[in-house]
């Protein structure tokens, strides 16, 4: 319950800090939005120890060019600051254009074999997560300044 409440607090957190950071078109009202179906998805990540720096490559160098391809878009990247998580753990946003937008892209990511072939290489000296990534998909409410 205590990582619901934090990762939530934190989706919160980074969504605002974001939106006054001028990263987001919150221009878009909620009436099109509720149109679109957009959607907005927090993963975490969880790294095995000592595989954050092979993670953070990976995303760097690799990851989020294939999101870019599949139309997923990246609303940002952080790490925790306190605690055991600091050392582990990799939370994002990344939007969809809807629920069902979001299975397809990530059908076409995973079986992208240039993307198989990185996420082997990546994990070539270990695997890299601890286990299966936490995604919670979310929709705006009417008066949230990202939309």
């Amino acid at each position: 319950m205590r990582i619901a409440v934090f990762r939530m607090g934190v989706a919160a957190a980074l969504l605002t800090i974001g939106y006054m950071a001028g990263r987001f078109d919150a221009a878009v009202p909620v009436a099109q939005a509720a149109q679109t179906g957009r959607v907005f998805e927090l993963r975490t990540y969880t790294t095995n120890d000592g595989k954050m720096p092979a993670l953070q490559t990976r995303f760097r160098d690799h990851t989020i060019k294939f999101f870019d391809k599949y139309n997923m878009k990246s609303i940002g990247y952080w790490t925790p600051m306190d605690g055991a998580a600091a050392q582990n753990t990799l939370i994002y946003i990344i939007a969809h254009e809807s629920r069902d937008a979001a299975k397809a892209s990530w059908a076409a990511f995973n079986a992208d074999p240039d993307w198989v072939k990185v996420r082997n290489d990546s994990q070539a000296a270990g695997t890299i997560l601890a286990k299966p990534p936490d995604s919670v998909f979310m929709t705006p409410t009417d008066y949230s300044p990202l939309k």
